[in-house]
């Protein structure tokens, strides 16, 4: 049966999606089989693996408000081992429906993967970059979650945020729900916030917190314009070596 691990965290530009989709690559790399689920109404996911907009007939917003099943949007092996669910800008009205279907489809996401989960080794869920309805469905479907932290002091308040989100569905749907690890990105060791808000997350989550950070890295921001994962872009350059090494933590966790 397949691990489903969210990539979370409210605030934009952390680096969630490039957590999320390099993450995918990497365990592709690995001969292991990945769903990839673009749950942001950006589409960067689905961007970054080379698909426009326009080339989408159907995406996760027909899956949670229709009878489409995952499997009638699924994109096959997008990249090595890797099938892609797509998203695109309707799924800002999935929140409405959500809220107006909230007793029925409080946990559609978890209805719907179920049916796809043991054809995986991992499903890797890119969440929205808010606290809504699509986030909680998402953490409510997983087994673990991924939260990317920019390694600056004001990321910390929003880790707090997220903190609470997450207990309240522990809570509420789904007690099992751990946090994988915490993920520091956009790190630049040679300045004194950067080494700060490291010292501070380790001291609080100890074990939680990855051993290995991702670098501020130019290459990793340019892979996807490219329609590619860091690996097919420049699969030597600091980015791709610090998701490598992110791979094999989170394959060594099990």
């Amino acid at each position: 049966m397949g691990k489903i691990i969210a990539i979370a965290n409210q605030k934009g530009g952390v680096g969630k999606t490039t957590t999320a989709t390099n993450l995918a690559a990497g365990l592709g790399l690995e001969n292991k089989k990945v769903l990839l689920v673009d749950l942001d109404a950006q589409g960067s996911a689905t961007i970054s693996m080379g698909f426009s907009f326009n080339s989408i007939k159907k995406d996760i917003y027909d899956v949670i408000v229709a009878d489409t099943t995952i499997e009638e949007v699924t994109k096959a092996n997008v990249c090595k081992g890797v099938d892609l669910v797509p998203a695109s800008i309707s799924l800002v009205g999935a929140e409405l429906f959500l809220l107006e279907h909230s007793k029925t489809k409080k946990n559609v996401l978890l209805e719907k993967l179920a049916s796809v989960k043991d054809s995986y080794d991992y499903i890797i869920i890119d969440c929205p970059p808010s606290l809504g309805l699509l986030n909680r469905n998402a953490l409510a479907a997983s087994d673990s979650v991924i939260i990317p932290l920019q390694a600056e002091f004001y990321a910390l308040g929003g880790l707090v945020q997220l903190l609470a989100t997450i207990r309240l569905v522990q809570q509420l749907f789904n007690p099992s729900l751990e946090i994988e690890g915490i993920l520091l990105t956009m790190v630049n060791i040679h300045t004194n916030s950067s080494v700060e808000v490291i010292k501070e997350i380790k001291k609080n989550f100890k074990e939680k917190v990855y051993k290995n950070y991702i670098p501020r890295n130019i290459t990793l921001s340019e892979a996807p314009s490219h329609g590619k994962s860091i690996f097919n872009y420049r699969p030597n350059c600091r980015g791709a070596i610090a998701y490598r090494n992110l791979v094999s933590e989170v394959l060594n966790n099990g």
